[in-house]
């Protein structure tokens, strides 16, 4: 239908990956067109790690009538993803390279996040 044609792609944009390693989790978007670190944001919140911003894809401009197909996004895009595991919004850090955006977590053990520290006062 045309709905699913035209707007399915873009809802799951960018395209993500998401794999753990012994102690951190990474996330790899595709996000060719990138210029600006300020054309992208990264927020953490309860597990949940939301990307947005906008790409633009180059200046120049083609008639509507001499378009045949565009498969390339252009625009504004926001992506939610929830995370397998528990990580510190500390220590995060994100790489942008060769169009793909890096994202790296610490994990945090289930130990760690239990363990609260008690203060004794007599």
């Amino acid at each position: 239908s045309f709905f699913e044609d035209e707007f399915s792609s873009h809802l799951r944009l960018p395209l993500t990956d998401v794999y753990e390693t012994d102690k951190e989790i990474i996330i790899s978007c595709d996000l060719p067109g990138l210029q600006r670190k300020e054309d992208v944001s990264i927020n953490i919140d309860n597990n949940v790690v939301t990307i947005s911003g906008t790409l633009n894809r180059g200046k120049h401009t083609v008639q509507d009538d001499r378009m045949h197909r565009q498969e390339r996004f252009s625009g504004q895009f926001h992506r939610s993803i929830t995370l397998p595991t528990n990580v510190s919004s500390d220590n995060v850090k994100a790489i942008y390279q060769n169009g793909v955006l890096n994202i790296y977590l610490s994990k945090v053990s289930d130990k760690e996040k239990k363990s609260v520290d008690i203060e004794f006062r007599h």
